[in-house]
């Protein structure tokens, strides 16, 4: 059974910064994507940011050139760094893995992450 564990979230003032992580039970090599989403009660499940086993990466338009995706080979991680946090970022963030393209993939549970002062 495939596990992704979410940490790093927390409380963060507008324009702080916050680094997510995301770990799996096994090697992240074994995903072909990892997404990054988030949820907002009452909202549907928003996109954030995509990692391709190739390296190349998506992001959502409402967090381009503030988030980075990333994936850390020594850690077995993926990483999600968000800068210039704004208050409209706050959400319970979720890691997804994708082993087959299509299919729904495995969730963590979640990380709380609020932005306000």
């Amino acid at each position: 059974q495939v596990q992704l564990m979410e940490s790093g979230g927390g409380l963060v003032q507008p324009g702080g910064s916050l680094r997510l992580s995301c770990a799996a039970s096994g090697s992240i090599f074994s995903f072909y994507v990892m997404n990054w989403y988030r949820q907002v009660p009452g909202k549907q499940r928003e996109l954030v940011a995509s990692l391709i086993l190739g390296g190349r990466t998506n992001y959502g338009d409402s967090v381009k050139g503030r988030f980075t995706i990333s994936r850390d080979n020594a850690k077995n991680t993926v990483d999600l760094q968000m800068n210039s946090l704004e208050p409209e970022d706050t959400a319970v963030y979720y890691c997804n893995g994708v082993v087959i393209p299509g299919s729904s993939g495995y969730w963590g549970q979640g990380t709380q992450v609020t932005v306000s002062s």
